[in-house]
């Protein structure tokens, strides 16, 4: 199971670190770019018991969606 929400549909991004060399005034060349680096952005997802179609499953959710009120949690006597 992937991590992507349910609801959203958000999952990890990749992009890119850039490296710079320092700016003029600070007694560099000027902004220029000396190397990147990748790297994974992450939701902030949360595993939930959530009811989906009558049934009770386990999903990530981010926990926007669980803010603003769109995860139906089971109720438990």
């Amino acid at each position: 199971m992937s991590r992507v929400c349910h609801f959203t549909g958000k999952k990890t991004q990749v992009g890119w670190i850039r490296a710079e060399k320092g700016a003029r005034r600070d007694g560099g060349v000027g902004n220029k770019i000396k190397g990147r680096t990748k790297r994974k952005v992450r939701p902030n997802l949360k595993k939930l018991r959530c009811v989906i179609d009558g049934e009770i499953k386990k999903v990530w959710v981010c926990t926007r969606a669980i803010k603003a009120g769109w995860v139906v949690k089971p109720f438990v006597v």
